[in-house]
């Protein structure tokens, strides 16, 4: 057993049995739906396909991150049994999440002092966000240290690629992230946007294309660019989609007659309540390690 912990939060978007079996702790974001506050948990306050039911029916979720309080409820345990923790927090540039958890781990280091704890930006989200965890699960696992995994991490997460897209902008209209108007001419167009995570974490666009078909293709196009070692890429691949699961499968499907040396078959999570809240359903997002992200 390693003498340190690797912790993170809900906004993984992997599944719990994986986080049990990586050893990985977590800590849930929250949610606010028809007037009623529930945990984001992998389906246990609310089934996934119920919470995507009521976001099709016009329902405007709210989210609210982890307390600087339940920080401490998941960390102190850890401390008492004498192991130190690394914790990876969701993308300071669409959550202040990593402030939380920065000030929970101030007071950690002022209860614990002979003990060490490291809270590392990911600047990564959902699968990605998942896929960064695994990484550094990886590097535990082969024997690193507590430094050499944050020293890893903090090299690494500006290589993990984040590509998605959406065809359906109904949510994203209803919460004031795309525009009537915009949203009004894309629907007529038929387009699907196809955006990114840059280098500060932050969701921003990168093409309009038009029709779901040209959509899929190009996004397996912009990893052959940007993927580690272009089509001979063999690192993980992970896919994360909201409601939509045909769309997914067919992305997999494209992936995997171009990449033939995945280190293994294309994983497909689905996108949980605080990243879905914002995303709205019909997300399909790609995740992989590849070229630094740019600004």
């Amino acid at each position: 057993m390693s003498d340190f912990v690797l912790s993170c939060s809900s906004t993984v978007d992997l599944t719990e049995e994986r986080l049990n079996e990586r050893d990985i702790r977590w800590a849930p974001f929250h949610f606010h739906l028809d007037g009623t506050d529930y945990l984001d948990d992998y389906g246990h306050s609310m089934d996934l396909k119920e919470f995507y039911r009521r976001e099709r029916a016009g329902a405007t979720p709210t989210t609210s991150q982890v307390s600087v309080g339940e920080y401490l409820e998941l960390w102190n345990p850890i401390m008492e049994s004498g192991r130190d923790i690394i914790h990876a927090a969701l993308s300071s540039g669409i959550s202040g999440t990593y402030n939380s958890a920065c000030i929970a781990a101030e007071d950690i280091r002022t209860r614990f002092p002979d003990r060490k704890i490291y809270v590392i930006d990911s600047l990564c989200a959902s699968a990605g966000f998942g896929l960064f965890v695994e990484e550094l699960a990886d590097a535990r696992d082969r024997g690193m240290s507590f430094d050499e995994v944050v020293e890893f991490g903090e090299s690494i997460k500006g290589k993990v690629n984040h590509w998605f897209f959406t065809s359906d902008l109904s949510c994203l209209i209803r919460g004031g992230r795309v525009s009537p108007a915009a949203g009004t001419i894309a629907n007529i167009l038929n387009i699907c946007p196809l955006l990114r995570v840059n280098s500060l974490g932050k969701l921003v666009s990168f093409s309009k294309v038009r029709t779901k078909k040209k959509v899929c293709q190009e996004i397996v196009r912009v990893m052959s660019t940007h993927a580690e070692n272009g089509d001979e890429y063999a690192g993980r691949c992970y896919i994360s989609y909201s409601d939509c699961e045909e769309d997914a499968e067919e992305v997999r499907k494209k992936i995997e007659a171009t990449f033939p040396n995945l280190k293994d078959r294309v994983e497909l999570f689905r996108i949980g309540t605080t990243i879905g809240s914002h995303t709205g359903p019909a997300t399909v997002a790609l995740f992989f390690l590849g070229d630094e992200r740019t600004e």
